[in-house]
């Protein structure tokens, strides 16, 4: 694969902007087991084994995007976040016994993964998939 720009490998950081940061770090350690690397009054970071989740508070956000403004949570979905797993169904019943938002699924994709959309406490959409 030819990159037109010389070093852009892979995503190291995607970052989740939200109004509870509390909340929403609870769910990445411990709804989803996440590990946290980086904590301080407006973050957290936790790390998968591919790439880090920066979890920032909104009042922080706006210097990493401006000029651009940072969107409201009722704006709608913007992204969806992808994490694969062996068994989607055993995980969905992990994400229901958590209480966890579960948007739709389990679904089997005509691009051959059983998938599960759900929802983090900052309204971010993700999804789990199973390879079939």
């Amino acid at each position: 694969m030819s990159h037109v720009i010389k070093g852009l490998n892979k995503i190291e950081v995607i970052t989740f902007f939200v109004e509870d940061l509390a909340a929403t770090r609870a769910f990445y350690e411990e709804t989803l087991g996440l590990e946290v690397v980086y904590s301080d009054d407006v973050s957290a970071v936790v790390k998968l084994e591919n790439l880090m989740i920066n979890i920032l508070h909104t009042d922080k956000a706006d210097t990493l995007v401006e000029p651009r403004p940072v969107a409201a949570a009722e704006a709608g979905t913007r992204q969806l976040f992808t994490f694969e797993v062996a068994d989607a169904n055993a995980v969905f019943e992990e994400l229901k016994a958590h209480g966890v938002t579960i948007l739709n699924g389990p679904t089997d994709r005509p691009w051959g993964r059983r998938t599960i959309s759900f929802l983090d406490p900052a309204g971010n959409v993700l999804e789990i998939a199973q390879v079939l």
